[in-house]
Parts: C-alpha cells; sequence; structure tokens
C-alpha cells in the first residue's frame, strides 16, 4: 500500500468533526488551489479509537497540506477564510473558520534535531511527513472524504492500544526529549497491555535530555498525564525507568492506584492536583510549584490539602477550615493511604462545611458586655472551639449562654 492509497477494509470515518461545514470549507479552499488536504494526528486517531470501543473526544481538528505557509495563506484568503500566521516559520497557519480555529501544518522533513527544536523543510511527501512524528498512532491521516492513509503501520498499533514510537526510538527522542514524557503521557490515556519495551528502554537511555527542558513544559505535561483516567500504569513505568524522580525528586506513585479507584468509587472526576498531593505527599507546596511551575492558586490547593492531611479532621470542619476542595483531597488521599472507602456523605459533608457560618460575632459579645481586646478575642476562640467540637451544631443562642462560663 502506498503512502497516499487509503487503508483497504476500513471504513472512511464519518464522524461529526469531519463533516462539519467549517472543516470541510478550510479543506475545499486547499483542494480547490491544487494542493493536499489531509486530517491528522488527535482527530484521526480518537476518532478511530471510538470505532475501536475505547471512547476518546476529538478536541483540536488539524490538517497536513503539501502547499508551503505562503500558499496556504494565499488559498484560505482567496476562499474568504482568515489566515493567521501562527508559526509560519515552521510551516504553520491557523485558518479560521465559523469563528473555530483550523492548524494547518506543510509536510515537513526533519534536517537535524537539537533535543527540544528540529530544524525542518518543507516538502511535498506525505511519508516524509509522517516518518518525523513521535508515535505510530499520531502519523494516521483522513481525506475530507473520511479515507484513513496509514503511511508508518500506526492501525495496528491503535487497534491494540500500543504507543510506539515511529522507527527508532532513541532517535526520536532525541530528535525532541520532551517525547519521553509524552511517551509516558500517551500511555496514560490511549495505551493498554503493557507499555511497549523498546520504547521504555529508550527513555531510560534518554534520561539526561529531561534536563534541557524548561518546568513549563514538564509542569505541562505533568498536568495532562495526571488527568488521565487512570494514570498509575505509566507512573509506574516512569518511576521504574527513572524519569519520575528525574522531574519530581521524592516522588512515589504507590499512592496513585488506590486513589484512582476511591475516587470511582466516591464519583470525584478525575483530578490533577489532587494526583499530584498524592504523588509527591511529601513535598512541600512551594517546592512543587517551583518543579511544575504551578499558578499560586495551584500552589495555595496544595497547601491546604497538606494542612487538612495534617489536622485529621472530618470532612465538614475540614472543608469548613480549608475549603471544600482541600478538604476532598484530604478525605479521597487519607482513604486511598488506608485502603478504605472514601465517606458516603463525603459530598453532603464537604457542603455542610463549606456553608457553615460560626454563630457568634464580636459584636453579639459586646452586647453581652464584654470589653473588646485580648479577653474577648479569647471568649471568641473558647466558643469557636465549643461549636465545632459540637461538630457545628450549637446555635447562636447555645453558644452565648455559654459567654463567662469558660
Amino acid at each position: 500500500m502506498s503512502a497516499a492509497a487509503p487503508v483497504p477494509d476500513l471504513a472512511p470515518l464519518d464522524d461529526a468533526w469531519l463533516r462539519d461545514p467549517a472543516a470541510q470549507r478550510v479543506a475545499a479552499a486547499l483542494l480547490e488551489g491544487g494542493a493536499q488536504a489531509l486530517f491528522v494526528g488527535g482527530c484521526v486517531r480518537n476518532a478511530l479509537l471510538s470505532r475501536f470501543g475505547a471512547p476518546a473526544p476529538v478536541a483540536d481538528v488539524d490538517l497536513a497540506t503539501d502547499a508551503r505557509p505562503e500558499r496556504t495563506v494565499e488559498l484560505l484568503t482567496r476562499a474568504g477564510l482568515r489566515a493567521v500566521p501562527t508559526g509560519i516559520a515552521h510551516g504553520t497557519v491557523t485558518a479560521v473558520a465559523d469563528g473555530r480555529p483550523f492548524e494547518i501544518t506543510t509536510f515537513r522533513a526533519d534536517l537535524r534535531g537539537h533535543g527540544r527544536h528540529a530544524e525542518v523543510a518543507f516538502g511535498a511527501d506525505l511519508a516524509q511527513d509522517a516518518a518525523r512524528r513521535d508515535f505510530t498512532m499520531n502519523a494516521l491521516y483522513a481525506r475530507p472524504d473520511g479515507a484513513v492513509l496509514d503511511p508508518v503501520g500506526g492501525l495496528p498499533d491503535l487497534r491494540a492500544r500500543r504507543v510506539r514510537f515511529i522507527g527508532d526510538a532513541g532517535r526520536r527522542i532525541r530528535e525532541d526529549y520532551l517525547r519521553i514524557l509524552r511517551f509516558f503521557r500517551f500511555h496514560a490515556w490511549y495505551g493498554a497491555n503493557g507499555i511497549d519495551p523498546e520504547g521504555l528502554a529508550a527513555c531510560a537511555e534518554g534520561l539526561d535530555g529531561l534536563d534541557r527542558l524548561s518546568r513549563e513544559r514538564i509542569g505541562h505535561e505533568m498536568r495532562r498525564l495526571l488527568a488521565a483516567p487512570d494514570p498509575a500504569p505509566a507512573l509506574a513505568a516512569m518511576a521504574a525507568c527513572g524519569a519520575l524522580a528525574r522531574v519530581l525528586p521524592g516522588a512515589d506513585p504507590a499512592l496513585i492506584a488506590p486513589l484512582t479507584h476511591v475516587e470511582a468509587l466516591a464519583g470525584a472526576a478525575p483530578d490533577w492536583l489532587r494526583r499530584l498531593a498524592a504523588l509527591a505527599p511529601g513535598a512541600d507546596a512551594d517546592e512543587l510549584a517551583r518543579a511544575l511551575r504551578l499558578s499560586n492558586a495551584e500552589r495555595r490547593r496544595l497547601a491546604a490539602a497538606a494542612a487538612a492531611r495534617e489536622a485529621a479532621e472530618p470532612p465538614a470542619r475540614a472543608a469548613w477550615r480549608h475549603g471544600p476542595d482541600a478538604a476532598r483531597d484530604a478525605a479521597l488521599i487519607d482513604a486511598a493511604a488506608r485502603a478504605a472507602p472514601p465517606p458516603a456523605d463525603l459530598e453532603a459533608e464537604l457542603a455542610r462545611g463549606a456553608g457553615a457560618r460560626m454563630p457568634v460575632r464580636a459584636r453579639d459579645l459586646a452586647a453581652r458586655g464584654v470589653a473588646p481586646g485580648p479577653q474577648m478575642g479569647a471568649e471568641l476562640r473558647r466558643l469557636e472551639k465549643a461549636w465545632l467540637d459540637s461538630d457545628m451544631r450549637l446555635d447562636a443562642e447555645a453558644l452565648l449562654a455559654r459567654v463567662g462560663k469558660g
């Protein structure tokens, strides 16, 4: 089968994203100018995964073409579409149709790699374009009529949900060391039946290259990996080859599998930040923020979850003190650590605690003759403790009856 020949005996794709008039307008603009227009990457991969019984939603719709970037801009403009030169030096133009973006990239061949940004040459050869991609499952293309093209033999890997590098795995990694982290992320999302041993060995050999990556890029990949439905097998493999310790020293994936199970029992959506807290339970929130370039809000939530776990308070009380997200994180991680199910009333208790308000204020004490200053502060703290010890059930009248009786 030639690189441009459709896969025999495979019914064409007929998904909504492919039939979308905006996507078809973009493809038509290229075709009418004599250029090729092929959908490529995640949209084709995920559509086929869904067909093979592993539902995967399609987010971005990207295309590849033999037209050089300047020609792509010309053809889009001629068709009345907006063309944005988002990465024109690297061959990428973004077409905007019906208010939605579609990235179009010219066929490329690698000239030389530098471990992150390769020098490329534009070309008209689909086989060369496919060969420069990372994994076989990412080198599947589809014509606008839905016919699927498989230049590197990625379809059997996709059916088997096997994440495999194209060609020599070590060479692919040396071209871009971020592919080490992508290998584990893709296995977490799309892999099954064990990780590819050749790819894992190549990742282990290329670990030094991880030191050349920015913390922002590492954080981006770790976020996406931890958000997978079940990242435990990928993280275990990452730890076994040494990659996890390289990007997150001290991390231990032992709690991830039980946490994933506890989340499912609790009906809690996968949450990458909660899983990060479980992955590095002994790490300081500031350390994690520096390692993965977390936002201030993310750092605060990690710190709050750690404080809630350390205090070992019931969920409602933890939600009142630290907020419902941190309290939920603490409760689920604690259940995973104890190999116990989550509290059956967890969400109700979190809501109760988050909505609770200490019934007595300073003005209430002033009305009872308590003088402002240290005496009032001490009385408020005493009453707050009594209220918390009552599981936040004592009302204002019951609390005020205790004023001056401490």
